[in-house]
């Protein structure tokens, strides 16, 4: 079995490549080619943390894919990273182990902000301005992600804590986005951006229906276990389009769990990409993900082979 360290996958990842590549695995994963089933959630409780193992395989595919992500919060007192995790392919013809990519999580977090921005692509979205609702390293990977499907100028990101979102600022500014102001609330992010990425572990709305302007589209990639939301019931209410990365998934674990009334008019990111319905441009969109076992498969197969092809 082959181990490829952090180092090696720093090498091979293009941002632009990762979010096509992401497109492919939602349109597999919707049209039925994949197995890829519900992922299993731990709770760390003494140390307030949360461990997600997902898997996929699909149909024909050399791999099976098995990925741990975990999330522990008082890494940051102890100088650490919060994210941990590394993703397993092993052999679909003999079930042996093939690779272990020693991502230390990473790969879980480029995906999840490359598929945000597909999604922004695929809307067919022109913002200049982003606003995010969150500190972390998804906040960061956000806004570059971004970056590449639109024209970015202005950054507006809000935090629980001053001191994170300075950090964020500074990061942003050091990775080429010179303009990253600080918003006082999420309401304000709201007034200030159409385009906006909530990315926090919160379990009670940060956004409210009453702060959207015309046209806003939110992507909510928080929500991803039970229990857990960022946004008021209502937006999901007056949405003119609700997507989703599974309904399955998001019926259970992310915002559409808070909105049940809402799950027949769902539709799947892969079935939207390959037949847009119309909808009304005025009004809020939705995008709910909780991240799937597919998108797993699919980045880590393009790492194993862009690192195949380097040699």
């Amino acid at each position: 079995m082959r181990i490829v360290d952090l180092e090696a996958i720093h090498r091979v990842l293009n941002y632009a490549d990762v979010i096509d590549r992401m497109r492919d695995a939602l349109i597999a994963n919707s049209r039925g080619e994949c197995d890829t089933p519900m992922p299993m959630h731990l709770d760390i409780a003494p140390e307030h943390a949360e461990v997600h193992i997902k898997s996929s395989y699909r149909n024909g595919g050399k791999y099976f894919a098995l990925k741990i992500a975990s999330t522990f919060p008082g890494n940051v007192a102890l100088g650490m990273s919060t994210g941990s995790g590394m993703m397993l392919l092993s052999s679909a013809e003999t079930g042996e182990p093939v690779a272990l990519l020693a991502d230390n999580g990473h790969l879980t977090d480029v995906r999840t902000a490359a598929v945000a921005a597909m999604v922004a692509r695929e809307l067919d979205r022109h913002d200049h301005v982003l606003g995010i609702i969150g500190t972390g390293i998804q906040a960061r990977l956000q806004a570059q992600m971004h970056a590449h499907v639109l024209t970015l100028e202005t950054v507006w990101i809000w935090g629980r804590t001053r001191e994170r979102a300075e950090a964020c600022r500074r990061d942003l500014n050091a990775l080429g986005v010179p303009d990253v102001r600080l918003a006082g609330s999420p309401a304000e992010v709201a007034r200030e951006s159409r385009l906006i990425v909530t990315a926090t572990a919160s379990r009670e709305p940060l956004l409210k229906a009453r702060d959207l302007q015309p046209g806003t589209h939110i992507s909510a990639v928080g929500s991803d276990s039970a229990g857990k939301q960022e946004l008021d019931p209502e937006i999901l209410h007056r949405a003119s389009l609700l997507l989703v990365d599974s309904r399955p998934q998001c019926e259970r674990l992310g915002e559409l769990q808070h909105a049940p009334s809402e799950w027949p008019r769902a539709i799947e990111i892969g079935a939207f990409c390959e037949s847009q319905p119309d909808w009304d441009r005025s009004g809020p969109t939705v995008c709910d993900f909780t991240g799937l076992g597919v998108e797993d498969l699919f980045i880590a197969e393009y790492c194993l082979s862009a690192i195949a092809r380097a040699l």
